[in-house]
């Protein structure tokens, strides 16, 4: 089975920035969240994978259909979300469904219906009049209601209240249900992905950092304190990321796949301390670093 996005030595510059080599998966049937500071890259990959810009190098297979090649038959199976689309120029709800419905042969009506009366979303009401919420609730309205096998949001909850955002990853749950369809976030609503999101990708400077199932990722980071005398060395090890020195005390945040415990002890570091992460506190850790 193919994966849903499949991307393989990805390069793009722009003046000082470059995107990749960057490698990247996401699973079918898998809700991903791409996460990443700003200007990490996570907007121009979603550029490239639409055939926005033209890359340096590498591939991106969709559906297991090359992104340029196959264009046509890629973006009839993948739907976009962001909080830039508008639909004002239709006036009405009701009047936008009806327009967007004539491009998509596999049209639910049904489901759109269920979706406007879950997300509390009116035919009548003018586009113009809809909260900042609401006006994403009804982009994904408009996207899921064909059916598509891949959905793409890019920060789709930014600004929304708790309750918008449980109600939106609601819907995206059941949309993968049937282990067919899958999801593509990138956000910076970290609380939420580490919730709803069952793999993760961190992109930093354009490259990945790391990517895997969520649950695994939080798991395999430590916040470590600890007494050293070899702390400069120590930091040049892969997956040490140093939060704070004093003296011969220090805090780093370590992947133990790279750079185990058993390793940090075999240095000579005492009073060694370890705490579990949130993806969050991973998030800022990798970040700041």
């Amino acid at each position: 089975m193919p994966a849903a996005i499949e991307i393989r030595g990805l390069r793009k510059s722009f003046g000082a920035f470059t995107l990749g080599p960057l490698d990247m998966t996401v699973p079918e049937g898998a809700i991903y969240g791409l996460v990443g500071p700003n200007g990490a890259g996570k907007t121009t990959t979603i550029d490239l994978l639409f055939g926005m810009g033209a890359k340096e190098a590498g591939q991106i297979t969709v559906l297991g259909l090359d992104h340029l090649r196959d264009e046509v038959a890629m973006k009839q199976q993948v739907a976009y979300v962001s909080p830039d689309l508008t639909y004002s120029p239709w006036g009405k709800v009701g009047r936008t469904i009806q327009f967007v419905k004539g491009f998509y042969p596999t049209w639910d009506d049904a489901y759109c219906r269920q979706l406007l009366d879950s997300l509390r979303v009116g035919t009548g009401e003018r586009i113009l009049s809809l909260s900042f919420g609401a006006r994403i609730k009804l982009s994904l309205i408009l996207a899921l209601s064909w059916r598509p096998r891949l959905l793409i949001l890019d920060e789709p909850t930014v600004g929304l209240d708790a309750i918008s955002k449980q109600e939106i990853f609601g819907q995206l749950l059941a949309a993968v249900g049937d282990g067919e369809r899958s999801v593509l976030i990138s956000s910076h609503g970290l609380a939420d992905l580490e919730r709803f999101a069952d793999h993760l990708g961190m992109i930093k400077h354009g490259r990945m950092i790391f990517e895997g199932a969520t649950s695994d990722m939080i798991a395999r980071h430590r916040m470590v304190d600890f007494m050293t005398t070899e702390g400069d060395r120590i930091a040049q090890r892969a997956g040490v990321f140093v939060q704070r020195k004093d003296a011969n005390r220090w805090r780093v945040l370590l992947d133990l796949h790279l750079a185990p415990l058993e390793w940090l002890r075999a240095t000579g570091a005492t009073d060694i301390a370890e705490t579990p992460v949130t993806l969050e506190e991973l998030f800022v850790a990798i970040g700041r670093e």
